[in-house]
């Protein structure tokens, strides 16, 4: 009987420490990035629109690339030819009827042409623009027929990660030490009258100059992006952190 007496009072105890700490908050993407080509070229399509789910390494858009096309076919046929003359070649040494540095010029020739195809390819997987991760795009600011440039670098597309979301939330300074890692939050999205639970995972470590407020970061699933909302957070140790 005094052990349930004990723990109702500490409960009680603990009810009464704990602290709400009123924030407001603004929601951003979890994963978010601008998207561009770094390569020069005419937009020759385009595979995703506004709200296209996407996966890691899904073509989003191509750029004119006919000239590096037939440059890197040329290539390919001077390979087979300079592959053939070094295999003549080595049958040659083998016969003794040529030193090794002769077939060493062959071989060089060879291996800088296979180089050469390498770095062709690089340049023309540069017209190809790709998802960076599994996300859904948000915006696409390309056109058929735009021209783009390596140089200045224009956004094609705005993707974002699908589903998972963060919570910037701000709260004034003065409770600086009490706003801990795993502690509470219980907010509303403005415009939604249903109630949501998260925690912090993660506080900056500055505080804004101007507004003198600290912001934390608090995982969430699902929320429109740019919405806005406050909440509080339950800062006691003891509180129920579930």
């Amino acid at each position: 009987m005094r052990t349930l007496l004990l723990t109702l009072l500490l409960t009680a105890f603990s009810t009464v420490q704990a602290k709400e700490v009123y924030a407001t908050f603004t929601v951003f993407a979890k994963k978010s990035a601008n998207l561009a080509f770094n390569y020069s070229g005419i937009v020759k399509e385009y595979n995703v629109d506004i709200m296209s789910e996407v996966k890691k390494g899904d073509v989003l858009a191509t750029l004119v690339a006919d000239d590096l096309i037939a440059t890197n076919n040329a290539s390919k046929v001077t390979l087979k030819y300079a592959k053939l003359d070094y295999e003549r070649y080595k049958e040659l040494l083998k016969k003794k009827l040529i030193d090794k540095a002769q077939l060493d010029k062959y071989a060089m020739a060879y291996e800088a042409i296979k180089a050469h195809i390498k770095l062709e390819e690089t340049i023309y997987d540069k017209t190809i623009l790709r998802a960076p991760f599994d996300g859904v795009i948000s915006k696409r600011m390309i056109e058929l027929g735009d021209v783009v440039s390596g140089q200045m670098l224009k956004t094609a597309f705005v993707i974002q990660s699908t589903h998972k979301r963060i919570l910037v939330a701000e709260f004034d300074q003065k409770y600086t030490n009490d706003v801990k890692i795993g502690d509470a939050f219980i907010y509303h999205v403005d415009g939604d009258d249903r109630e949501y639970k998260g925690k912090v995972f993660r506080i900056y470590p500055t505080v804004n100059e101007k507004t003198r407020k600290v912001s934390v970061q608090v995982a969430a699933n699902d929320i429109k992006v740019g919405l806005f909302g406050d909440g509080v957070f339950i800062t006691s140790d003891s509180a129920d952190k579930e």
